[in-house]
């Protein structure tokens, strides 16, 4: 079982939390090359080397962070700009941010009342297999769903969780991902809509994927059933699904 080093940061810019994201992995990445270095050295200069590096700087750490944002759009780094509908004038007028990321995917929305979850983790200590972890992420939110008697599912070729996948004109998205990875050290993860306000996904096309809807939990309950407690049941569903331990 491994230990995952949770933590909740409230409401936080986005680039904020990116930068966040981005300066555990590179501590993980750093690391891990220390480790490669040290396992390849010659015996005479590892002595040497163990007394440059300590353990500390040897071991890498699995993270869990979770977070609302200001509303922004979020671009990943092999989408199409054509998929923002609205001008740049009427984004910033509505206080709507815009980031091009290096997460995979396309364009979504984050915003209040929204969980984004920003797994950092070593795969190395799990699997190495990008997929399975995708897939992994996916049946986080599934269970969670599960819990308030929503059926989530996957629908083929399209990440991410769907309400009612196989029915034509009824299929919606209640959750986005899209992921990096560098030296099997995750950042970027999930996006559930909770009690969202969905008008602003009219702005773009979510995920670049036309003639779908999105939805949330509210929307699907017909009742918010609050963030605080739909991140307990998250916090519990990542524990199993993941084998591991969240720590604070």
């Amino acid at each position: 079982m491994q230990d995952v080093y949770f933590s909740d940061l409230g409401a936080i810019p986005y680039k904020e939390a990116w930068d966040l994201q981005e300066s555990l992995l590179q501590k993980n990445v750093h690391a891990k090359i220390l480790l490669k270095n040290q396992s390849e050295a010659v015996p005479s200069l590892r002595g040497e080397m163990k007394k440059e590096a300590s353990e500390a700087d040897l071991n890498t750490r699995n993270y869990l962070l979770l977070c609302e944002h200001p509303p922004v759009y979020t671009l990943g780094k092999n989408g199409h700009t054509e998929n923002v509908l609205i001008s740049e004038a009427d984004r910033i007028q509505k206080g709507i941010e815009y980031y091009h990321t290096n997460r995979g995917g396309d364009i979504t929305f984050h915003g209040p009342g929204q969980i984004v979850g920003y797994p950092i983790l070593d795969l190395e200590k799990y699997y190495t297999d990008i997929g399975k972890y995708l897939r992994n992420l996916e049946e986080v939110i599934i269970r969670t769903l599960a819990y308030y008697g929503i059926e989530g599912e996957r629908s083929k070729g399209e990440t991410g969780v769907w309400i009612e996948p196989g029915r034509k004109g009824y299929e919606r998205k209640i959750c986005a991902m899209g992921v990096r990875c560098s030296r099997w050290v995750t950042m970027h993860g999930f996006a559930l809509n909770v009690h969202t306000d969905l008008d602003y996904f009219n702005y773009i096309i979510p995920c670049g994927i036309v003639n779908k809807q999105v939805t949330s939990i509210e929307k699907e309950l017909r009742y918010n059933p609050g963030m605080a407690a739909v991140k307990e049941v998250l916090r519990d569903c990542f524990e199993k699904v993941f084998d591991s331990r969240l720590v604070e």
